[in-house]
């Protein structure tokens, strides 16, 4: 049996969550949560999506910090709640890593506009 490092996980999701928010990705992801690990966790990444468009679009734009800083707090968060529910519920991690490999597909896909195929 696998050894399954919670941080590990929560790491991984966190980055990949945040990043799918702002891509392509983004729709799929939103109802896998809500289909795999339940409707808040939709709308926590309709949260996080809005609060990084308004970022983007905010008066800050140019300034790289100022982006990195709302990607750093988004990423922060998600690290955080993805670990207290691997805390409640370690059997979660072996559907987070699915959806966090299909993420990561559906991203790097040729069609896929979001911020992974722009850079």
């Amino acid at each position: 049996m696998a050894v399954i490092h919670r941080e590990r996980v929560a790491w991984e999701s966190a980055r990949v969550f945040v990043a799918a928010a702002t891509a392509d990705a983004y729709w799929w992801l939103g109802e896998t949560l809500a289909r795999r690990l339940g409707q808040g966790y939709e709308s926590d990444l309709a949260r996080t999506r809005l609060r990084l468009q308004r970022e983007e679009a905010g008066p800050a734009q140019g300034t790289r910090a100022a982006g990195g800083d709302a990607l750093s707090a988004e990423v922060g968060a998600w690290r955080a709640r993805i670990e207290d529910a691997l805390t409640e519920r370690p059997e979660l991690a072996d559907v987070l890593r699915q959806v966090i490999e299909e993420t990561g597909r559906r991203m790097d896909s040729p069609h896929s506009t979001g911020p992974a195929r722009r850079e």
